[in-house]
């Protein structure tokens, strides 16, 4: 089915700070990545109160850290209830920037309607798709969200998919078509799942991935967020990587302001992190810029995308005048993935800046998905 484009009602890169947090559970009685660990019904209303045809379960599963190690992520099975059988389309749904805190998590937020996307997830449900979306490590769970480290993200949007084809009452198969999606934080997320798919889970049968907003080198975005209205963005992501590594030693490069701010931002959501963070300099809160140092560097080109091909077609998308993640971030990645020989359908949105992105394109995302669950071929730009 495709719905009809039009510009849908929802700032989906900020969220609220007011959900309540979910309770977690740990990874003994799972014997591999995607394995269930615990579920438990839970609800899906994209705004307080809206009905939906759905059901959803709360679950938690085993995933794969940065380092390989196994860990455990919860996340959300959502499925409509519209009688279909067969093999029903499933959308592995990475979010954007929530935050820090556990109380962002899309599965605290989706009972209340207080996830933000739960907008846009909700167009994807109604076209008869089940989406599982991860609140990816350390968010949701015990420990610290490793935001924007790119590998553990990946793991969990693909371990996510697992998960709900694993789950008996959401009805799904190991037959199922599998779509992957995400913009911003979950464009790294996808495009990060995109490229690890053939080598992680290669059983998952990937139809396509849409990834837009792609952080695709973290080492650009520094000199763009530092001392400007984005910086929080910079400090939250320095945070994430702090958490997925802990050699790196955040707290030992910090002034006593910048433990300030870190432990703030630890503790809430996008919204009230990007203003309390904004405007702030490296300078200001560090006795020593920790991004200058050797090991700081290794650990962020670890996130870099566009190394490997992704074995199955990808949607890329990007605004022209996106003022967080430059455009130069997605053109180059396009660039790497074609040169490797991937199928590449490149969209430049000419209007729009970051967040208006992924509203005007998810209807023409998500109809070039359904033509790759339908089965039609693929025709890319490179």
């Amino acid at each position: 089915m495709r719905v009809p484009t039009r510009v849908l009602a929802v700032m989906a890169a900020l969220a609220l700070s007011a959900a309540t947090p979910t309770a977690s559970a740990d990874d003994t009685s799972a014997a591999g990545p995607g394995d269930i660990v615990g579920s438990a019904p839970s609800a899906f209303h994209p705004l307080p109160g809206q009905p939906t045809a759905t059901k959803a379960w709360r679950i938690t599963y085993r995933s794969t850290t940065a380092d390989g190690a196994p860990n455990t992520v919860s996340g959300t099975v959502i499925v409509p209830q519209d009688g279909r059988t067969g093999p029903r389309p499933l959308v592995t749904y990475a979010v954007g920037t929530v935050g820090l805190a556990d109380s962002c998590a899309p599965s605290a937020g989706f009972p209340t309607g207080t996830t933000v996307e739960a907008n846009l997830i909700q167009q994807l449900t109604l076209r008869g798709w089940a989406v599982a979306v991860t609140d990816y490590e350390g968010l949701g769970t015990p420990g610290e969200h490793t935001y924007t480290v790119g590998r553990s993200a990946g793991h969990a949007v693909l371990d996510a998919a697992r998960a709900a084809i694993a789950l008996p009452e959401a009805g799904l198969s190991a037959d199922s078509p599998v779509g992957i999606m995400g913009y911003s934080q979950g464009g790294q997320a996808s495009s990060w799942a995109a490229e690890l798919h053939d080598s992680y889970a290669p059983e998952l049968k990937v139809r396509g991935t849409v990834t837009g907003g792609v952080p695709a080198r973290l080492t650009g975005l520094a000199p763009v967020h530092d001392g400007s209205y984005g910086s929080g963005l910079l400090f939250m992501a320095a945070a994430g990587q702090d958490a997925a590594f802990p050699e790196l030693k955040l707290d030992s490069y910090l002034n006593p302001a910048g433990r300030a701010l870190i432990s703030f931002l630890r503790n809430n959501c996008v919204a009230l992190d990007t203003t309390v963070g904004s405007f702030k300099k490296i300078s200001d809160m560090t006795v020593r810029n920790p991004l200058e140092t050797p090991q700081w560097q290794k650990r962020l080109h670890e996130s870099d995308l566009g190394s490997h091909r992704p074995g199955h077609p990808v949607y890329l998308y990007h605004a022209l005048a996106d003022e967080l993640i430059p455009y130069g971030q997605g053109s180059q990645l396009r660039k790497d993935w074609c040169a490797k020989g991937a199928n590449v359908k490149w969209r430049t949105i000419v209007l729009g800046e970051h967040v208006t992105g992924v509203i005007t394109e998810a209807i023409p995302a998500a109809n070039w998905l359904a033509d790759r669950f339908a089965g039609r071929a693929a025709a890319g730009n490179c």
